[in-house]
């Protein structure tokens, strides 16, 4: 969920209009900040919406049964050039509309990263923050986006399987297409399926 969604929640919940500066005062931070978020889309954490709710004195939960909470890494980016990776564990809960993740259940595990290069372009540019839906033991669907480990390195790629190999391409012109075969196979650690893109806003 985006702050201005969450601003007019309030609103519609509190029965009044609440403003930039009000919900600045709920989340005890600036209204500058908060005017910031709004332009670059930032997601509202868990923690922000339980400090509006105390705040507003309202249940905004009830209302947004079609959100789902998941793990955002900020500060992990899953490559899409030619592999770079940045790991923390430092994560934040943050609201999601289940109508943006495709295929939604709450069976699977999701969690959000970010994009980093270009390889994937246009379907993914650099900072671009990726939904992932987890590996759950099920094959290769030809021609998805998976985030994947190879060699150490993570990826965000097209895969295909062919009986005993797998083509790693990019959507990206510049960048070849890649075939492993045999052992390496073995090798391959998918982590994903990227079901959801956000894009960044310049």
């Amino acid at each position: 969920m985006k702050l201005d969604e969450l601003l007019s929640l309030i609103s519609n919940q509190a029965g009044k209009t609440v403003n930039q500066t009000m919900l600045a005062d709920s989340l005890g931070i600036t209204r500058q900040t908060i005017s910031n978020r709004i332009k670059k889309e930032s997601e509202v954490t868990v923690s922000e919406l339980k400090r509006a709710e105390e705040y507003f004195n309202i249940n905004i939960e009830n209302s947004i049964a079609d959100v789902a909470y998941i793990d955002y890494y900020s500060d992990t980016f899953a490559s899409c050039g030619n592999g770079s990776f940045v790991f923390s564990d430092e994560k934040t809960k943050i609201a999601i509309p289940t109508s943006l993740i495709g295929g939604f259940s709450k069976n699977k595990m999701y969690s959000m990263i970010n994009a980093s290069g270009n390889s994937m372009s246009p379907t993914i540019d650099n900072g671009d923050r990726l939904i992932v839906e987890h590996w759950d033991g099920n094959q290769i669907q030809d021609d998805k986006i998976y985030v994947f480990c190879y060699n150490n390195e993570v990826f965000v790629k097209r895969l295909s399987k062919n009986l005993d190999e797998i083509i790693i391409k990019s959507d990206n012109p510049e960048y070849r297409t890649r075939t492993i075969s045999g052992k390496p196979v073995e090798e391959l650690i998918l982590i994903g399926k990227i079901i959801a893109t956000f894009k960044q806003l310049v």
